[in-house]
């Protein structure tokens, strides 16, 4: 389909059809603009950025009274 035989396509509709072209052709040009997806995360990329505490196996203080 080439342009013209679009825009005549287009220019026959009345006016309520041709917001409905109009909006339909801003969403796909918004969803065009997306970049693409997520960069896949790398194995081990956040070594040595995480750290845990030497106690983090100890019993909490507050479960004592139930342990």
């Amino acid at each position: 389909m080439n342009n013209v035989s679009l825009y005549n396509k287009i220019s026959a509709l009345p006016e309520n059809l041709k917001k409905e072209v109009l909006d339909f052709v801003e969403f796909l040009q918004t969803k065009n603009k997306k970049g693409p997806g997520k960069k896949p995360r790398t194995f081990g990329s956040l070594k040595g950025k995480i750290k845990m505490a030497e106690d983090f196996d100890d019993p909490m203080e507050d479960f004592k009274d139930y342990m």
